[in-house]
């Protein structure tokens, strides 16, 4: 489905139900895309489109999960997928940065919105997320060498992070073992 359309992720939760006869309880918002493109080079179109998958796509996923589990009275948990490239900056992905750092602001907020002790709403909807540093993925793949140089020979262990240790750590978000975790932002990227 399009994470970018509101509609398609309605529909798609719509069809979990159908399927399972209950909403999900934990969701893994991880579609993204990145362009290397310089400042001076972006294009309207372009950057949109970053955002409207990274940012929104996050929100609104977020958004049709939480309104069936909050219909059934249900907890859940959702762990969002940000990224390092905010916090420090890198030449040609202002508007992956811009769309990652979007979704810890979302994280933050939703993770008020949604929790048993928010003034507006109680429910039990814990919301964290995991921010990779440079992991060896296909996205990665398309990285410069240069970058990737840079980039890991800031982190403590001098290499790049294996999926799995990123997998690893929403595993532990998204479960019970986390109970007690909401609103937080995990790095994930060796001490970069």
């Amino acid at each position: 489905y399009d994470v970018s359309d509101f509609k398609s992720a309605a529909e798609v939760v719509k069809a979990i139900i159908q399927k399972y006869k209950r909403p999900p309880n934990i969701l893994v918002n991880c579609a993204g895309i990145v362009r290397f493109t310089a400042v001076l080079e972006e294009t309207p179109e372009s950057f949109q489109r970053i955002i409207d998958i990274n940012l929104k796509g996050t929100f609104f996923t977020s958004q049709a999960v939480c309104r069936e589990l909050i219909a059934a009275k249900l907890p859940g948990s959702i762990v969002n997928v940000a990224s390092m490239t905010g916090h420090r900056g890198f030449v040609v992905m202002s508007p992956y940065a811009a769309s990652k750092t979007g979704i810890e602001a979302v994280t933050r907020c939703m993770s008020k919105d949604l929790s048993p002790s928010s003034t507006i709403s109680r429910h039990n909807i814990r919301v964290n997320d995991v921010q990779p540093g440079m992991i060896d993925t296909a996205m990665a793949a398309s990285t410069a060498p240069e970058m990737v140089e840079a980039w890991v020979s800031q982190c403590a262990t001098k290499r790049k992070g294996q999926p799995q240790e990123v997998a690893e750590m929403i595993v532990f978000l998204a479960s019970e073992r986390a109970s007690y975790v909401n609103g937080a932002h995990v790095p994930v990227a060796a001490g970069f």
